[in-house]
């Protein structure tokens, strides 16, 4: 008798036994992973970020109505 009640409160213990445990486990991994991958793919964004239109030197003879010396 006292070796079935061994195998019940280790089948409660167990990941594999008990579907409500083990469900709720996967959910938080779930979310974890959501969370961590919309930081992790914000942060990207944030660091490749468009900085501004830079200063770019355009010689004169290659405008739209270039000017010639």
């Amino acid at each position: 008798m006292a070796h079935e009640v061994e195998i019940t409160e280790s089948q409660k213990k167990d990941f594999a036994w008990s579907w409500v445990k083990s469900s709720r486990f996967l959910f938080y991994i779930q979310v974890f992973s959501v969370v961590a991958f919309l930081i992790g793919g914000s942060w990207g964004l944030y660091k490749h970020r468009y900085k501004g239109k830079p200063k770019v030197v355009v010689p004169e003879n290659t405008l739209y109505t270039p000017k010639y010396k």
